[in-house]
């Protein structure tokens, strides 16, 4: 009964732009978002357009490892 390989897996999105760009006077910090994905389904790493508050537009976040 280990829960180790479970399917459904929790993730961690990254704003890419804030990270490339690195932490500007203007950008207070960086944006994520926690969300699950099925590990047998999206075996890859998750790339989703999501909202930045902190560039003001959507943006590409990218799976990042805990």
């Amino acid at each position: 009964m280990a829960k180790g390989k479970d399917v459904r897996v929790r993730v961690i999105l990254e704003c890419t732009s804030c990270v490339r760009n690195g932490v500007n006077k203007e950008s207070m910090g960086i944006s994520r978002y926690i969300t699950q994905k099925n590990r047998h389904n999206t075996p890859s790493r998750l790339e989703l357009r999501k909202f930045c508050p902190y560039c003001y537009k959507h943006t590409i976040h990218g799976e990042i490892k805990k």
